[in-house]
């Protein structure tokens, strides 16, 4: 039997290209396997922005409900199985390799992407596991992505912002008409973000579906450290911030409840119960703090939208004596710009080298930084750069890691997180 890592190795060289944005082939074989459609609900969540956050708050709730649950997350920081769990439990690698031979057992030659297998095996664990409701992170965009096979009952589109232009356009009109492609007619197409470009609504209204938008079908008020939702007849007063640091995730806690109130999933929804599952969420590598002498911020910002919620998340802190940035990034994301946008927060810069076909050298990334700029050093990886952070740093200094996946989770490995 191949390893889990066998399979992993196998998926990356399976297709001709890593990113093939069409549901034909990984929706052929999901019929195939008879899981077309769900036997559970699902919620699936868009963005470019905010989804990862979003799916945490929704399982939770929906977990603290007592519904079972199964969540599928992507990238992953460290292992593979962190992107499919099963009420809160990532699944076994034994899990995985079950699904990963019914999924070549049913393609009868049809060749998937890496994501596609990724997909695939969470809709196919999800039915194994008698899941009741499921949470889908897309990958990339909405329309076209591998988790778009499944017509959720309700959709989710936290925020639209430049990312993956070459992919889904170079401007936010043509983004957001790409991810609004998640939702389905007479279904509940819940905002995340206001306002949202007009493709988004021209989306809604074309298909028919529910808008859900904050301010309109739903409203937030946030005072001092407590805030308020209200929906429809439903008011919860006095909501404790999310246990996740960060100014944008009320707003991300707000569009989970709206999607829980909209889809009528048939869950009481207490100002108890939801504080319970505001406390309760853990998601790594989003505005991680990590405390000590020197202080450790671990974030995968890797867009400019992102770099600017990243870099207004900082000023909210009490200034540290200097702040050192671990920074790698991919060569297809814009270097300049999530660079200059976080330069006003950071006295030296350590550049590292990424793992993968995407990833441009630390020296790439060096000269790509603001003029003014110091840098302390070109790290080959970023263990590399982890150990030059902390030789470098002293008592109430603080060390930022950001600008990928691929940055942040060898982060959490170096500091045995």
């Amino acid at each position: 039997m191949r390893s889990l890592a066998e399979w992993l190795e196998q998926q990356q060289k399976s297709h001709p290209s890593a990113i093939d944005l069409d549901l034909t082939r990984v929706g052929g074989v999901a019929r195939r396997l008879g899981l077309l459609p769900p036997p559970y609900r699902v919620v699936t969540v868009a963005g470019t922005n905010g989804k990862g956050s979003t799916v945490a708050y929704l399982d939770a709730l929906l977990r603290g409900a007592g519904r079972r649950t199964g969540r599928f997350t992507s990238p992953h920081l460290v292992r593979y199985n962190e992107r499919i769990c099963i009420n809160g439990r990532e699944v076994s690698d034994l899990e995985l390799i079950a699904s990963f031979e019914r999924i070549d057992a049913a393609r009868a030659g049809t060749t998937l992407t890496f994501f596609e297998y990724n997909t695939l095996a969470a809709l196919d664990v999800f039915v194994r596991a008698g899941v009741e409701v499921a949470v889908l992170e897309v990958g990339l965009g909405g329309r076209l992505d591998a988790t778009n096979i499944v017509d959720a009952d309700v959709g989710v589109v936290c925020s639209i912002g430049l990312d993956h232009v070459d992919w889904l356009g170079d401007s936010l009109e043509q983004i957001g008409r790409e991810k609004a492609g998640i939702f389905r007619a007479h279904r509940p197409a819940v905002l995340g973000n206001a306002p949202m470009p007009a493709s988004v609504w021209q989306v809604i209204e074309k298909l028919g579906a529910l808008p859900v938008a904050p301010g309109r079908q739903y409203r937030v008020r946030q005072h001092d450290d407590r805030w308020d939702f209200e929906y429809g007849e439903l008011a919860l007063r006095d909501l404790p911030l999310p246990a996740l640091a960060g100014e944008h995730q009320v707003g991300n806690a707000a569009a989970a409840l709206a999607a829980l109130v909209a889809g009528d999933f048939g869950i009481a929804l207490t100002p108890a119960s939801v504080a319970a599952g505001l406390r309760d969420v853990r998601v790594p590598g989003r505005f991680q703090r990590v405390p000590g002498e020197v202080e450790w911020i671990l974030d995968v910002a890797h867009n400019v939208p992102a770099a600017e919620t990243l870099r207004d998340n900082l000023r909210r802190l009490p200034p540290a004596r200097r702040t050192l940035a671990i920074c790698g990034i991919l060569g297809d994301k814009d270097i300049r710009g999530i660079t200059a946008t976080l330069a006003s927060e950071i006295d030296a810069w350590i550049t590292v080298t990424l793992a993968g076909p995407r990833a441009v050298g630390a020296e790439q990334i060096a000269q790509q930084l603001p003029a003014s700029a110091s840098v302390l050093t070109r790290a080959s990886d970023v263990a590399e750069g982890c150990r030059a952070a902390r030789a470098a740093s002293r008592p109430q200094d603080r060390v930022l890691v950001f600008g990928s996946f691929l940055t942040v989770g060898p982060a959490l490995e170096f500091l045995g997180i």
